[in-house]
């Protein structure tokens, strides 16, 4: 067969693979896909929901330091907080605006930082909040509390039991571990929502008001009553300065997702033994009773 051959030429034609230029990729469509899935998370996060980590001890013994849990961010609508990284300055009024139930546990923004906190919802607008003696009392009337067990909270990193905070509450279980032994009370609002909080003994922050809750506030305080910089705490103590601004609420704790304990290093060995057992999942709306008589 003759190398002019164009049968031959064309079978060889048919046979080389076909190459393709890299050069000919879309870049700038890739750019555009990675941006709009940004977007997308972004939006989420600001719309729909967000994960949360509990960086201190002030909703103890509900809220571990270390648990990561899931906050809604449309059950109250939306405000200048709502959306990721708190970029906006103050802005009044919500979007399809609703306030939370007593006994919701919110995240809130202080108007002074670019931080969340997150606590409970004790008082709506127009109640008079009053704190006498670590006793709430809500119009005029004493929220009923019930003193329970003592919970037994295990010791790790991220619940060292501190002496300063939880004094002589260290102690060992009789499984030989050490444990952290703190007096709880069950405390029932009026809508019949309740919960357990801690309460050491006497402090600064047993003695509050009378205040009024102006229209559109909400009175925040964290489960952990002697050791939480809520509505009770002025700003310069990193407090926040009495009712806070619907606005600044910027979603509904609902469950948690996991917990660690504070203890892993470095190593991936130590990873796996530092989540802890028993708390994923865990609801955090509060437990409906029949309202207190």
């Amino acid at each position: 067969m003759s190398d002019n051959d164009p049968l031959a030429t064309e079978e060889s034609a048919a046979a080389s693979p076909v190459r393709t230029d890299r050069s000919s990729v879309d870049w700038w469509h890739e750019v555009k896909s990675i941006g709009f899935l940004i977007l997308a998370v972004l939006a989420f996060h600001s719309f729909v929901a967000k994960p949360f980590y509990i960086p201190s001890e002030s909703m103890m013994p509900v809220l571990l330091k270390g648990d990561r849990l899931v906050v809604s961010k449309f059950p109250y609508g939306w405000s200048y907080v709502s959306p990721s990284f708190h970029p906006l300055p103050f802005l009044k009024g919500r979007i399809f605006g609703r306030l939370p139930d007593r006994g919701d546990i919110v995240i809130v923004s202080p108007h002074n930082r670019r931080e969340d906190y997150i606590k409970r919802v004790i008082g709506l607008p127009g109640d008079i909040i009053e704190v006498r003696g670590g006793q709430v009392i809500l119009n005029g009337v004493a929220v009923p509390q019930k003193a329970i067990k003592p919970i037994l909270i295990p010791i790790d990193g991220n619940a060292p039991c501190s002496p300063t905070q939880f004094p002589g509450a260290r102690t060992t279980g009789a499984d030989g571990r050490d444990y952290c032994q703190l007096p709880v009370r069950q405390e029932t609002l009026p809508n019949g929502k309740s919960y357990l909080t801690i309460d050491m003994g006497p402090s600064a922050l047993d003695w509050y008001g009378p205040v009024r809750v102006p229209r559109n506030h909400v009175f925040l305080m964290g489960d952990n009553r002697d050791n939480s910089a809520d509505s009770r705490a002025p700003l310069e103590e990193n407090g926040l300065g009495g009712p806070v601004p619907w606005e600044a609420i910027g979603g509904r704790a609902e469950f948690i997702t996991f917990s660690l304990d504070g203890d892993s290093s470095w190593n991936p060995m130590t990873w796996v033994h530092g989540f802890r057992s028993g708390r994923a999942g865990n609801s955090l709306r509060p437990e409906s009773v029949a309202p207190p008589k």
